[in-house]
This record gives C-alpha cells, sequence and structure tokens, in this order.
C-alpha cells in the first residue's frame, strides 16, 4: 500500500493549499534534525518533505487522488491520462526546506531570532525553546550566537623589488559553499593590493571567505606578507642593507666600489679611510618607502665582509710586520 501523505502531513483530503504550507511548515521545523534529535525525526522529516512536493502541486494532487503514490511513479490503469508527470522524489528533505523558507546556506533558524511577528501562519507549537503564536517573541533565554571557524593563514611571499612600488596579487582559494541546501566546492580569486613598504608580518584579511557550514560562521582568509630572500639585499624595516665583499688590501688602503641598488642603477661608494669589519656606509634615500609616508623611503646601508688570506709568505710577513710595527 502506498503512502497516505495527507496522513504524513495531518491534514483532511480537502485540505487548501494554505493549509498544506501550514502543515508542512509545522511539521518540517518540530522533525527537522538541527533541532529534534529522536531517532525518527530523520524519517519522518524526509516523508513530510516528500508529502508537501506531491499536494502542492496541482498536477501531483491531482494523479495522486485518483491513484495514489501508484499512479505517481507512472502504474495507473490503461488509458488513464497524467503520465507525462511521473514523479520521483529527489531525496533531500533538506532542499525541500531551503527552498520553502528561502535559505541561503545560514542556519534554517536564524531566521526566527530576527522578527517581532510571523503572522497568522506560524505555527501553534513549543519549540526548541521557543514559543510560536499569532504573535511571535523571542526565547528570554536566547540562543547562542553562532561561533566563526578559526582564520586560515597563507604565506604572501612578496620580492624587495614588489615592496619598493607595490603590486596586485591575484590568489585562488578553493572553499565549500551551500546554495539551496546544497554544499559543492568553488573556486575564488581574491585580489591583494600590496602597497609600498608594506613590512613583513602585515596582515591582509577577507573576512568570512572560508568554508560555509549551515552551524558555524565561514572563517576569514588572512594573507601574511613574507619577504622573498634577495640574493644581494637584506630588509631592516625601511632600510636595506647590502654587503660588499673586499679584500684586506683594499680593507687598508681604501678603494672604489660599485653598489647596486634597487632601484637598478648603481651607486658609486669611494672610501679612503681604513675599513673595519664594524664599518658601514649609509646611503640616504635608497632604502624602501615608509608604509605610513610611501613618499619618504630608508637608506642602502652597506656592510663590509673583509676577505682575508688563507696564507702569507715568510717574505711578506716580514714586510707587513716592518710596516704594521
Amino acid at each position: 500500500m502506498g503512502k497516505d501523505y495527507y496522513a504524513i502531513l495531518e491534514i483532511s483530503k480537502k485540505a487548501s493549499d494554505e493549509e498544506i504550507k501550514k502543515a508542512y511548515r509545522k511539521l518540517a521545523l518540530k522533525y527537522h534534525p538541527d533541532k529534534n534529535k529522536s531517532s525518527e525525526a530523520e524519517e519522518k522529516f524526509k516523508l513530510v518533505a516528500e508529502a508537501y512536493e506531491v499536494l502542492s502541486d496541482k498536477k501531483k494532487r491531482d494523479i495522486y487522488d485518483q491513484f495514489g503514490e501508484e499512479g505517481l511513479n507512472g502504474s495507473m490503469p490503461s488509458g488513464a491520462s497524467g503520465g507525462a508527470h511521473k514523479f520521483s522524489f529527489h531525496g533531500d528533505p533538506h532542499q525541500t526546506f531551503a527552498q520553502f523558507f528561502g535559505r541561503d546556506g545560514s542556519s534554517p533558524f536564524d531566521m526566527f531570532f530576527n522578527f517581532n511577528n510571523l503572522g497568522n501562519d506560524a505555527p501553534q507549537q513549543s519549540f526548541g525553546g521557543m514559543g510560536f503564536g499569532n504573535n511571535f517573541y523571542t526565547d528570554p533565554t536566547p540562543q547562542k550566537p553562532k561561533k566563526q571557524d578559526p582564520p586560515i593563514e597563507h604565506n604572501l611571499q612578496v620580492t624587495l623589488h614588489e615592496v619598493l612600488k607595490g603590486c596586485t596579487k591575484k590568489m585562488k582559494i578553493t572553499r565549500k559553499v551551500i546554495n539551496n541546501g546544497l554544499e559543492r566546492k568553488e573556486d575564488k580569486v581574491l585580489t591583494v593590493n600590496v602597497k609600498p613598504g608594506w613590512k613583513a608580518g602585515t596582515k591582509i584579511t577577507f573576512p568570512r571567505e572560508g568554508d560555509q557550514s549551515p552551524m558555524t560562521i565561514p572563517s576569514d582568509i588572512v594573507f601574511i606578507i613574507k619577504d622573498k630572500p634577495n640574493k644581494d639585499f637584506k630588509r631592516d624595516g625601511a632600510d636595506i642593507t647590502y654587503t660588499a665583499k673586499i679584500s684586506l688590501k683594499d680593507s687598508l688602503c681604501g678603494c672604489q666600489l660599485t653598489i647596486p641598488t634597487l632601484d637598478g642603477d648603481n651607486f658609486t661608494l669611494r672610501i679612503n679611510e681604513v675599513i673595519s669589519p664594524s664599518l658601514t656606509r649609509r646611503i640616504s634615500g635608497r632604502g624602501l618607502p615608509y608604509p605610513k609616508d610611501p613618499k619618504k623611503r630608508g637608506d642602502l646601508i652597506v656592510c663590509f665582509d673583509i676577505q682575508f688570506p688563507t696564507s702569507i709568505s715568510e717574505n711578506n710577513k716580514h714586510k707587513l710586520s716592518e710596516i704594521l710595527s
């Protein structure tokens, strides 16, 4: 024997369209698995959705009234009309629920905390600690707000040249989204506008761009600026450092050096004094922009790496001893 959809919705066979909607609203809320944890809730929630899908559609209801569930499945007497309307329940009661209440994938019960009156269609029952009547009121013990998932962090490597001028980075993420109760994966491109002078550790946050879930608020997606290693320069705030390798002779006698810069040109540096390992030279305005004032720049600091000889002949040792004494 087929299903009795009228009995499932607890209505008479003469029920109007409005009475069918009221019945579905009441029972769908009563047996929704998010609220009803009994062992029978899930099956009843599905049956209620199936019954509503049939009885809310005039053509399906007419066939069902004449031939029962068998008629909906195409098993009608020979010569009977309506075979083109063969019905097969899609099997997802959450999709029916989402379409009925017009939800977008967030918790289906959030809607009951944002209105003062649901009108005459509000179900006459106690549900989840909330009273529903012709005048809707909020539970004096409100439900806990949804928690947000922890932020998801990604390192975003940038070169010093990109920090010098600023740049735009396109970052593709893959996340879960819920649409009309159905979950799927989608790719999304997030645009990060890196400003001149941004420091390593700067965080760029895209609120709620993580995986969607009916029970939680999506995570924030956070990109953290990281310096990409550079063979010539190291960053020190808005300053950058360059290490010049020089011989022991040059360190003692002075030298002229060609220093590369981030701007792509070279700077000629002449040093006539003795260069000790701790000596530095500062080239003003050749560093990185200051984040709060990009028109101003830090300095290029030149350090020195003195290359000592690995061996000295006895003759040269004698000469050096005389010179340095």
